[in-house]
Order: structure tokens, then sequence, then C-alpha cells
């Protein structure tokens, strides 16, 4: 089997996060989201994966990934040059997809467990198509499936105003080449995009095998702000403790909690886990970091209070106040001169300086 990766899309509920690259390369618990989907293609077996590459800023998709060597793969790079649906993505894939069965994982899509099981399923039962399904509290904003009163699909709709379950489609799918013969019988949605749950339908209706499972355990989607500072949660919750910096003092930390190579905690510092923080980073004396906190690579958290938070490559924090549920982008600096207890709530873009 191959792999697709989708790494297109504006992001435009991600912005000012998404104005310096793409919103698949933010990262939760300091690997970029697209990161795990590619782990997890590879973990299932998967050699040959493509990336779908958008307009928003692609080198560094690139730049990151390479050809894939580092993680033990081959990527091959496909430019959609517009966002036209993720049919019309899928479609781009055929010449490098040819006779082989493949997976499509949005890469901003996150699956607790991956998808191994769900491959060996797939190749046993001999599926056209599988899809992945999660039973969700807001079906209107999804993908949605529709069973018979013996359990089979018969039918999906995209967003739809009265939703027949409260089963979404996740954004993993399984398909043979057929799904390419139906792509080409689209046309654009109201939504001007060509839509995958379409071609499916086409596949139902044509008398293919189309499949489904249930997502056990969590799905996210990290569409929005809240949704990544979710998915750090998730991820975090799953931390082991690792300790490969230096540490002056060992009662600074709480909890499980990770401290990647060359970063230095100094004593009077406190680490509250499940806490990642990178390599080369520092955290100085009368630091507090809270639980579900992630700090990245080559960060100075000179003073302040840090809780519930992802702070990215390269920052600089030196605040009497505290940071809570906040983004920070790489290379930002964030300075504060008030006193008191204030929590702050920020979405900080990257290379940005702050001072209140």
């Amino acid at each position: 089997m191959k792999g697709v990766i989708l790494h297109g899309g504006h992001g435009t509920r991600l912005r000012p996060l998404t104005h310096t690259g793409p919103k698949q390369l933010i990262p939760v618990a300091n690997k970029p989201i697209s990161q795990y989907v590619l782990e997890d293609l590879r973990d299932s077996g998967m050699q040959d994966i493509a990336i779908i590459l958008g307009d928003i800023m692609p080198e560094k998709v690139k730049n990151y990934y390479g050809d894939g060597s580092r993680f033990g793969i081959n990527i091959t790079y496909i430019y959609q040059e517009k966002p036209g649906g993720i049919a019309q993505a899928v479609g781009l894939t055929e010449d490098f997809i040819k006779d082989s069965a493949f997976v499509v994982y949005l890469g901003d899509n996150l699956l607790k467990g991956g998808t191994s099981k769900f491959v060996q399923e797939f190749q046993k039962k001999n599926f056209d198509a599988m899809i992945m399904l999660c039973k969700v509290e807001n079906p209107q904003q999804f993908g949605v499936a529709e069973f018979d009163k013996n359990g089979k699909l018969v039918k999906l709709i995209e967003k739809p105003k009265k939703p027949p379950s409260n089963y979404a489609l996740t954004g993993v799918y399984f398909f043979k080449p057929a799904i390419f013969k139906m792509i080409k019988q689209l046309k654009p949605s109201w939504r001007g995009e060509l839509e995958i749950t379409e071609a499916i339908q086409l596949l139902i209706d044509a008398g293919y095998k189309v499949g489904y499972k249930i997502v056990e355990g969590w799905w996210k989607d990290t569409g929005t702000v809240e949704d990544i500072i979710e998915a750090n949660i998730l991820i975090l919750d799953e931390l082991e403790s690792k300790i490969e910096g230096t540490v002056e003092d060992k009662t600074s930390l709480q909890g499980r909690v990770s401290i990647g190579k060359n970063a230095f905690i100094k004593k009077g510092a406190l680490i509250r886990g499940p806490v990642i923080v990178g390599e080369n980073t520092t955290i100085e004396n009368e630091v507090y970091i809270g639980p579900y906190t992630s700090i990245g690579n080559s960060v100075k958290i000179k003073r302040g209070e840090i809780e519930n938070s992802i702070i990215m490559d390269n920052c600089t924090i030196e605040i009497t106040t505290k940071i809570i549920d906040s983004i920070i982008g790489a290379n930002s600096e964030i300075i504060t001169n008030q006193k008191g207890p204030k929590g702050h709530r920020l979405v900080v873009g990257e290379s940005s300086k702050i001072v209140f």
C-alpha cells in the first residue's frame, strides 16, 4: 500500500499562526502535526508516501521532510495549485498510486492508536474503499454517514443541516484505484470543491464494496487554536518521563516530565507535568511551568508562569504574570512589566515581539 498526506488548505481559522507556514507544521508536543501522520503511515507499513502541497509556503514542508530518508520512507511531492477539495487533491495522485491500494490521511488530523489495525482490516476484507467514523456532538460540521436498519452504510452527506447520524467521517480514507474513476465524474459542490463524500457515494451507488470502522478512543481535527491546544493535552496525556538535559534540583520536577538534550533547568524552577521541554532550552529559577505545556527547542524562559500552552522554538519569555491556554509562534519574545496574578491568553504569530 501507499500513503497520501494532504498538506494544503489556507488555515484561516488559525491566523496569525498560518501567515508564515502551513497549519500542518504547527507543533503539538514538540512535533509537527503532520509528522504524527507520516510516522503513523510508515509504522503501518507504507514506504512510499505522497505529500500534496498547497500554496501556503510549500517550501517549508519540503525543507522539513526532505526526501523522507531520515524518516525511513520515500516522499513524492505533488502540487495542488488551488484548494479544490479533498477529492481534487486525491485525483492528483493517480500517476503516483498506479494500481496500488492506498491510504489518504489529512495532515492536520490526529488519531489515537494509529491506522495499523485498520490497514489490516481493509486488506483482509478486500474492500474497494473504507472510511473511518467517529461519534461527534456536532455532526453538522462534518461529512456524516447514514446507515440502513441493518447497519449497512448507504449514504454520505457533507455538512448536513439535519444529520442522519452522529457519526462523522474522520480525515482517514482507504481506497483502491476505482476511486479515481468516480472523482472524474464529480462537479464542484456548492462550496466550489470536489467532495470526497460524493466520490465515495458514487462507489456505493455503483455496487463497489465500501466498508467502515468506528474509531475507538479519540480523533482530533486540529482546525482551530482550541483544537490544537486540546490535541496537545491528548498527546501529553501519553507522555513518558525522560531526562536528557540537566536538572539542578530534581525536586523541580513533579509528575511526567520530558527534558530534551542540553536543556538546563535551574534550581528554584518548578515544572509540574505532563510537560515536554525541548533541546537547548533554559528555564530559570522562579519559573513555573504548569501541566499540559510544550516548550520547544532553544527557548529561554527567564521569569513567569506558563500553563496549558504551546511555546514554539527560539522564543524568549520574561513575564511577571501568567500565560495560559496560549500558542506562541517560533522566534517570538514576550515581555511584561505588569505586576499581579493576571493570566493572559495569547495567540502569537512567528517572529513577534510583545511588551506590555
